[in-house]
């Protein structure tokens, strides 16, 4: 009686590891809101050995089995090993995250009337060094992950659909220029894996978040998103990242994204404010953070508000796509003009667009400090800031 029960242990057990091993770290229904990390690392560093142990375990019963059991017993063993083989193909060349999104195999740049992009699409563009490169939500939202250099350094250019977070890294690990691979998600944000020491790390920090790298953390580069026609307006000579021809119908899959629109429950975007899904602007400031509804920045167009002992300043293009946020200094108090759609400064009289350069007055050409933000979901910003406050609440 023991052996059967064994037997009939064993198989479930290695069933159990083979699910749950992709179970933590994709978004199955439950997986992505416990803390599992820890549990789903185990399972898949140790995945060989434990299959081993477990048919070292089950071999004696399973032989007697096959001896000794009746024609429906075998019958019935041999569809759980079918079984069985269907849950570890899926499971393990299907459902992981690097054998559904692949890195671009062609990266192709283009500028001025080479760029076929529409300038209505939404970008993350970088600019180091005089040089600027922008890249397409809608393109690199599939890949997760776009390796680049630009300035002469190396950037890793990452955006997580499910968490709508666009985050720009140095891909330096202890001095070497790492590679990176889509390993899965934690709490809905994607994670990779260096391939050096196998530590996984979340997307929206640039944490490792487990591994022999664990609480190590990528340098973030500084990042905006924006329409591409008013990132190339601000960088005349970025090149923008072109599709990949080999990746057209994945591409496809993503278009209304940057509206919200798209048909993916994981992607679509709540309407309403302070919902699981509804837009945020996030922005961290000597050690404080807080969010600002999409949905109110609309309305408002700008917003003056204080974050610690810091005046601070966000704006909504008049394409109500590209955001902006501001430090000014102390010296400016500036208020919004509707009818004009800019900024006045009521001490000198000088006129400032929304994008942050003065247009009019004694400091005209200059700009405003700018403070790194991200337009994302409220459920990925509480999620990564837990200590955020929420403007107006």
């Amino acid at each position: 009686m023991r052996k059967p029960l064994l037997l009939c242990f064993g198989l479930l057990l290695l069933l159990a590891i083979e699910i749950l091993r992709v179970y933590f770290i994709m978004p199955f229904p439950g997986s992505q809101r416990s803390d599992t990390i820890g549990l789903a690392y185990f399972l898949d560093k140790y995945i060989v050995p434990l299959r081993v142990v477990l048919l070292l375990l089950i071999l004696p019963a399973l032989f007697r089995f096959i001896g000794q059991g009746k024609g429906w017993q075998k019958g019935l063993l041999g569809l759980f090993v079918l079984f069985y083989g269907l849950i570890f193909y899926f499971f393990n060349f299907r459902f992981l995250a690097d054998k559904m999104f692949y890195p671009p195999k062609e990266k192709l740049f283009a500028g001025g009337t080479l760029d076929t992009t529409n300038k209505d699409k939404l970008v993350i563009g970088v600019a180091i060094k005089g040089e600027a490169k922008a890249y397409p939500i809608e393109i690199i939202g599939y890949h997760h992950q776009v390796k680049d250099t630009l300035g002469g350094q190396p950037i890793l250019v990452t955006y997580c659909t499910v968490c709508r977070t666009g985050r720009v890294f140095s891909p330096f690990v202890d001095g070497k220029n790492e590679q990176f691979r889509l390993v899965g998600m934690d709490h809905f944000n994607a994670m990779f894996e260096d391939v050096t020491t196998k530590s996984w790390w979340q997307q929206a920090t640039g944490v490792a978040i487990t591994g022999p790298l664990k609480g190590r953390r990528l340098e973030e580069l500084p990042s905006a998103q924006m329409r591409l026609e008013q990132w190339q307006a601000l960088h005349p000579g970025s090149l923008t990242l072109q599709p990949d021809p080999h990746f057209k119908a994945k591409y496809d899959s993503l278009k209304g994204y940057d509206e919200g629109v798209i048909e993916s429950s994981l992607e679509k975007r709540d309407s309403g404010s302070w919902k699981f899904k509804s837009w945020v602007v996030g922005v961290s400031l000597d050690g404080r953070s807080k969010a600002y509804d999409w949905s109110g920045l609309s309305k408002e167009r700008v917003i003056r508000d204080t974050l610690g002992s810091r005046r601070i300043v966000l704006a909504l293009g008049s394409d109500n796509k590209s955001f902006y946020v501001f430090t000014p200094p102390d010296s400016l108090d500036l208020r919004y003009d509707a009818d004009s759609r800019l900024l006045r400064d009521t001490r000198s009289r000088s006129s400032w667009a929304l994008s942050g350069e003065c247009t009019d007055g004694p400091q005209k050409g200059q700009r405003l400090p700018t403070l790194q933000a991200y337009q994302e979901f409220w459920h990925s910003w509480r999620t990564f800031h837990p200590a955020t406050t929420k403007y107006g609440g």
